[in-house]
């Protein structure tokens, strides 16, 4: 006998249809699982033996062969369980073919028959929804997630027993009813809290509006990580379609909440300045998203910047210009998104009061430079802005004067951001940070003392060609804020202030 039951694998950010072909025949009772499987996959077969006894189900008697094809291509992890039990309902009769044609069937089967959740739902419920599947039966705890969709009827399985009863004419309902929260940010974070930092703030506020990378430099104590902390509450509220961006990286690497699974805030992730270039970058046997794709349509926080090993900090080169992170392995290649805003504190030497106006530096001026040469050059030509904290002064901590708080802060860059959508519309450019090579000269119009002002700068401080299209960029955004349709003098001095401090630290 022969049959056939629709499942979807997937590798990296790419689900595809999969189809459990099984044949069975007299003979000695076998199970062979074939088509390019791997160890997790054919170990189903024990896995499904023992569910089937657990679950008061008779296993069939047969010579069973089932092909997972496309056969040429990987298939991982126990996704496929579900689908190649209900192969074996087909087998046995219970399910007749013709009613699952427009089905797929996803989930891992554990001993005792329950069926468990697994990683990377909503890219395959996409995915079966543009393959014509009507019907997606899948575990329970992923229904909240793969109804995100919207283009499938999901059917939440509890149990191995309570499929098979479905199909003996005890029906499973479909799911409805999740409706996902409003995006908000954390309340307890706010920049009313922080006291003085005006230009910072201000810095930090023109980096949100332009999706742009920043690098704040001070002394300890002085509030970079209060700062950047407290930057997702001022950030513009996600699009639809970066909420299911951000919610298919994050379904992959297996972290989302499965009560409000899309992924309605902007990510921040903050990783140990003990991490690896794999731990950042992604990587594994299969490989997994790293820190750089959990932080996309969101933001990327490198506290003690310095500390990371300068081969880590060399892995983000790339991403921060191609804005993805492709992953080569024998089999192929995986890519994952990575448009991500770069955070970056650090102290300015060993000791943290390098050109602190009140407290005497302890490092020499050898160790001063070690420590400053531990980022790259082509490294600091990528982040925008460069801004110098300094100490918070008496007066300011002990102001009465209440601090601006955040949702004023959002409101300018919401508008700011919205000046962007429509400029790039129909592309995929989301912000000015994002602006290519090809039309940033007509996005970017100066008038003619702004261009007399950043040709004089270009030549005095010998910029390099991306020193000078980022330049461009934050002015843009400068002017977006302050409502200009051109790039004035002004906007173009703010944006070269910003780029000063490499030559006040590294030379």
């Amino acid at each position: 006998m022969f049959a056939e039951v629709k499942s979807i694998g997937l590798i990296g950010m790419n689900a595809f249809m999969v189809r459990a072909e099984i044949e069975a025949v007299k003979g000695i009772p076998s199970f062979d699982i074939v088509g390019c499987a791997d160890t997790a996959v054919r170990e189903s077969r024990e896995r499904l033996k023992s569910a089937f006894r657990s679950s008061g189900l008779r296993f069939p008697e047969a010579q069973i062969t089932l092909n997972l094809a496309p056969a040429d291509t990987k298939k991982t992890g126990s996704a496929h369980d579900l689908a190649i039990a209900v192969a074996l309902f087909s087998i046995m009769g219970t399910v007749k073919v013709q009613k699952i044609e427009d089905c797929a069937f996803i989930g891992e089967v554990s001993l005792g028959g329950e069926i468990r959740p697994v990683n990377g739902v909503l890219p395959m419920a996409i995915t079966a929804g543009k393959a014509g599947i009507k019907k997606l039966f899948l575990p329970s705890q992923n229904a909240k997630e793969a109804s995100v969709c919207g283009k499938v009827k999901v059917y939440p399985v509890k149990s191995l027993t309570e499929l098979f009863e479905h199909f003996s004419g005890r029906i499973i309902r479909p799911f409805t009813g999740y409706t996902p929260s409003d995006d908000a940010f954390d309340e307890t974070l706010d920049y009313k809290d922080v006291k003085g930092q005006k230009s910072v703030k201000k810095a930090l506020e023109i980096a949100a509006s332009g999706g742009h990378n920043i690098l704040m430099i001070g002394s300890p104590g002085s509030g970079k990580s209060m700062l950047a902390k407290r930057l997702p509450s001022i950030l513009p509220k996600m699009t639809f379609e970066e909420a299911i961006e951000t919610t298919n990286i994050h379904s992959i690497a297996g972290i989302l909440d499965n009560e409000d699974p899309l992924v309605t805030r902007r990510p921040f992730r903050a990783p140990h300045h003990t991490i690896s270039s794999v731990g950042l970058s992604g990587g594994g046997t299969v490989p997994k998203p790293g820190e750089i794709s959990l932080a996309h349509n969101g933001v990327l926080f490198l506290d003690e910047l310095l500390e990371f090993d300068r081969s880590t900090l060399e892995v983000l080169r790339q991403p921060l210009e191609d804005r993805k992170v492709t992953i080569s392995r024998a089999w192929g290649s995986v890519s994952y998104p990575s448009s991500i805003m770069l955070v970056a504190a650090m102290n300015p030497c060993p000791c943290g009061y390098y050109g602190h106006p009140k407290k005497e530096c302890i490092c020499s001026d050898k160790k001063v430079k070690q420590y400053l040469s531990r980022i790259s050059g082509p490294m600091l030509d990528r982040i925008d802005i460069q801004v110098e904290v300094p100490p918070v002064e008496f007066e300011d901590i002990s102001s009465d004067i209440k601090e601006e708080p955040s949702s004023a802060i959002r409101e300018r860059v919401q508008r700011a951001r919205e000046v962007q959508n429509n400029r790039f519309k129909g592309t995929d450019i989301t912000c000015n940070a994002q602006i290519t090579s090809d039309i940033i000269d007509e996005v970017c119009v100066m008038t003619d003392s702004a261009m007399s002002l950043l040709k004089d700068i270009f030549e005095r401080l010998g910029l390099s060609a991306r020193g000078y299209d980022r330049i461009l960029k934050v002015a843009r955004t400068a002017a977006d804020m302050s409502g200009d349709r051109l790039i004035d003098k002004s906007h173009i001095a703010l944006a070269v202030s910003y780029r000063s401090l490499d030559r006040k630290y590294f030379g």
